[in-house]
């Protein structure tokens, strides 16, 4: 294995599992602080796919200031109190299979898929990304709304 590949599963399965906290923690605080590492770790995999632009607008706008701004709002808007309402609804069970159909028929959808083992062609490099992607911004015939 390569340190790329070794680095991606670390940022996967740490995007994944925070994700995965993100949802399950009861404390709001800590929802928010997991998102950031979430967040984090999809800025690792820009960084990997060599999207730095994304990975810096990743860093700067949702961890800098979208979560940011959620920790305060939730700080200052809401009491810190322990809830009394049950973690899971009657619905849990529903969800937790659906969820797992679902996993299970993309999982199927992706195997049987007959580009799966072939390797990707290497792409050509571009001297400057970001200004090719100002330039398609900007011009007539790229993706600017008038």
């Amino acid at each position: 294995m390569t340190p790329v590949q070794i680095i991606f599963i670390v940022a996967a399965a740490l995007t994944l599992g925070s994700a995965l906290m993100v949802v399950t923690t009861r404390n709001l605080i800590h929802s928010a602080l997991w998102l950031v590492v979430a967040l984090f770790g999809v800025a690792v995999l820009y960084v990997l796919l060599e999207a730095g632009f994304l990975a810096i607008v990743q860093v700067v706008i949702y961890i800098g200031a979208i979560a940011i701004l959620m920790i305060f709002a939730i700080m200052l808007t809401r009491k810190m109190v322990n809830e009394t309402t049950p973690r899971f609804n009657a619905n849990w069970s529903w969800a937790l299979l659906m969820g797992l159909v679902m996993f299970a028929g993309l999982a199927f959808i992706l195997v049987s898929w007959p580009g799966i083992n072939t390797p990707l062609a290497e792409l050509p490099r571009t001297a400057d990304p970001l200004r090719e992607l100002g330039v398609a911004l900007v011009s007539p015939d790229g993706c600017v709304l008038p």
